[in-house]
């Protein structure tokens, strides 16, 4: 098997244990006996199962950015931008429910560098916001445009967390709850800009 292969493997079947179990409670060797290969290797692809853990939120970074930029492709509003990129964050969560849970409550217990790629998961997406955002305001000042993305970052990481679990809210729902609390800010913002 290629090695991008199997390391895709790999980061798939520890996600699933990892959240079968929690972090602390997964061995490599589970690991390594459910995927069909030698505990060293995987050390060999990860060097420590913190550094397994990194990989799988890597690959949750990679499909979560191309799951963004795919759902705002070729709209035509800021409005409409938002809307898509929030519904498609909260689908992401659907579709990842197990891993979220395992990084929302086990991170931390991983160590730094999970939490350092934890982190780059926000400043990837406030990055994809600011961006999106000085497409369709251009007259605001970076510095809004910032601070615009990071708002919109954490409201979606808090609502996130209210939303797992309930049967209640469906991601567009969710999605809409955003776009009520925030939209009117930045559909204001080239009317009102901030002094502060």
């Amino acid at each position: 098997m290629p090695r991008a292969q199997r390391e895709r493997q790999m980061i798939a079947v520890a996600e699933e244990i990892f959240a079968e179990r929690g972090y602390q409670a997964s061995s490599m060797d589970e690991i390594a006996d459910r995927v069909g290969v030698s505990k060293p290797m995987l050390y060999e692809y990860f060097g420590s199962k913190e550094g397994l853990l990194v990989a799988c939120i890597r690959q949750a970074r990679t499909e979560l950015l191309a799951a963004t930029l795919t759902a705002v492709e070729g709209v035509s509003s800021a409005e409409e931008a938002m809307r898509r990129g929030l519904t498609a964050f909260y689908e992401f969560i659907d579709s990842h429910r197990r891993s979220w849970e395992l990084l929302r409550q086990e991170a931390a217990v991983a160590g730094q560098a999970a939490m350092d790629e934890i982190e780059a998961v926000r400043r990837q997406q406030t990055g994809v916001n600011a961006t999106l955002f000085a497409s369709f305001l251009p007259d605001l000042a970076q510095r809004d445009l910032e601070a615009y993305a990071e708002i919109v970052v954490g409201a979606c990481e808090r609502l996130a967390m209210w939303y797992v679990g309930r049967d209640d809210v469906t991601a567009p729902d969710a999605a809409e709850l955003v776009m009520r609390m925030v939209w009117y800010g930045l559909a204001g913002a080239t009317a009102t800009r901030s002094h502060v």
